[in-house]
This record gives C-alpha cells, sequence and structure tokens, in this order.
C-alpha cells in the first residue's frame, strides 16, 4: 500500500533539451529547489538522441502526427537509449546536487501498462494502467522517481511517446500539477506565449494549424491530466519551471 505523501509535482523534461549545454545542470539545480518543498516525479524522452544513435545503425526517425513510429529495431536503439543513457545521466545529476533519485523504466515493476497504440506507429503503446503506489512509496521516502517511457505491453516492450506517460502518470499519482518542460517558453499564439488556454480554445487551435507538430501531442497530455483529475498542467521551458511561468491549461475559463 502506498504511504500517504504530499500531492507530488510531476515534471516531464524532452529529450531534445536534455542535449543542450548545461540544461541537465539547471534542470537538477531547480528539481533539488522544488523537492525541498514538494515530492517530484521526473518523466523524460530523449528524441534527439534516440535518432542520433539510430542513425549510427542505419535507422532514420519517421513520424505520424508527432509520435515517433517504432518498429523491433527501432525499440531496441530507443530502449537503450532512454532507459539506459539518457535515464542514468538524469539521475546522476540529481544525485550530484543532493537529490535522492532512483531510475526506472514502465518495465520495472510493471510500472507502465500499455495497449498497442495504432498498426501504422508499430511497437508504440498507450498507457492503460499505471502502479501509483510505487512511485507514490517512492516520494515519501524523499526519493525523486526519473522514469523512462519504455513500458510493458501484452507482448513485450512497447515505446510510449513522453508526453502521454507524464499525463497518465499524474493523473494516477494524484499530482498537484503537471509541467511539460519544452524548448519554448509556451504556447504560441499571436506571436505571444499564451498565458491561458482552455481545451475548446486548443481544439481551434489545432484546426487553424497554430498548434502544430510535436506541440500537439504535449497540449493532448497537458488537457488529459486535467480530464482525469490534475488541477493544473503548464507547459514551459526552464526558466518557466524555474519561476512558474508558460502557458497554464483549464477546464474553461472563470
Amino acid at each position: 500500500m502506498a504511504s500517504a505523501v504530499m500531492a507530488p509535482l510531476l515534471i516531464k523534461v524532452g529529450g531534445n533539451d536534455l542535449d543542450q549545454a548545461g540544461f541537465v545542470e539547471a534542470l537538477a539545480e531547480v528539481i533539488a529547489q522544488v523537492q525541498s518543498r514538494r515530492p517530484c516525479v521526473l518523466v523524460h524522452g530523449g528524441g534527439r538522441a534516440i535518432s542520433e544513435i539510430g542513425q549510427l545503425f542505419g535507422l532514420q526517425p519517421s513520424y505520424v502526427n508527432g509520435q515517433r513510429v517504432t518498429d523491433a529495431a527501432a525499440l531496441e536503439v530507443a530502449e537503450m537509449v532512454l532507459s539506459g543513457k539518457v535515464n542514468k545521466e538524469l539521475v546522476r545529476a540529481l544525485l550530484q546536487h543532493g537529490v535522492d533519485a532512483q531510475g526506472m523504466s514502465g518495465v520495472d515493476r510493471g510500472l507502465l501498462r500499455v495497449e498497442p497504440w495504432a498498426p501504422e506507429l508499430g511497437r508504440v503503446g498507450r498507457i492503460v494502467a499505471v502502479r501509483a503506489g510505487v512511485l507514490l512509496d517512492l516520494c515519501a521516502a524523499g526519493v525523486v522517481p526519473v522514469i523512462s517511457p519504455i513500458s510493458l505491453g501484452p507482448d513485450g516492450a512497447y515505446n510510449v511517446n513522453a508526453d502521454h506517460a507524464a499525463g497518465a502518470i499524474a493523473a494516477a499519482i494524484g499530482a498537484a500539477q503537471a509541467v511539460f518542460v519544452t524548448n519554448v517558453a509556451g504556447v504560441q499564439v499571436n506571436g505571444t506565449v499564451a498565458a491561458r488556454l482552455t481545451a475548446q480554445e486548443v481544439n481551434a487551435l489545432i484546426q487553424d494549424g497554430v498548434i502544430t507538430g510535436g506541440m500537439i501531442p504535449k497540449v493532448q497530455a497537458a488537457l488529459s491530466a486535467l480530464e482525469a483529475g490534475v488541477p493544473r498542467a503548464v507547459i514551459t521551458n526552464l526558466a518557466g519551471l524555474a519561476a512558474g511561468g508558460g502557458t497554464e491549461f483549464v477546464a474553461q475559463r472563470a
């Protein structure tokens, strides 16, 4: 049974940001500050690193609506990069900044169970169950779980979009807030960062081509977290995480 714990902060970081010089260290510093006030759970991607290492093996990345297509060969590379290289870099940085951290993937302890998402995406999974108690027990012990989104499906491992994993985990653990850290300050609308958006407004912006590509699963994951009961979801960059800025998503405007 999970121990009682203050509602955690779910933080999701993308693979492209992790490749930026100094980003991992800066992220660890911010998490160290936040962790002193509220338990944190960190979910990470690894997109650029997966693509670069995959190309060494002759694999070319392909996407459908912002989601990476994953065949058996690509899954091997994704698991190696996400659950190995990227996960341990983050854990090392957190430990070096005084944060007790444990790396794990969705496979470990059956943390994330999935079903196949769609035939055209190959071994990409949709999360159907989260063992929230595993994460809440770590939070109660003062440990930051660092989660790779490689997950367990009916016939082995599946890749999961890290944004979708973050939304599902945030809902399952009763997170106070889900923060999706990306390389932009928030959702750009008419040249400025929108301070607040509703689901209806987001859908209209997608329909109008204002929100495109990889931002689509981010905003959808933020809205999914709201629908599942997370009271606040935010898309921002690292500076916004530290200062409390970005685009906030709400069910409806007051």
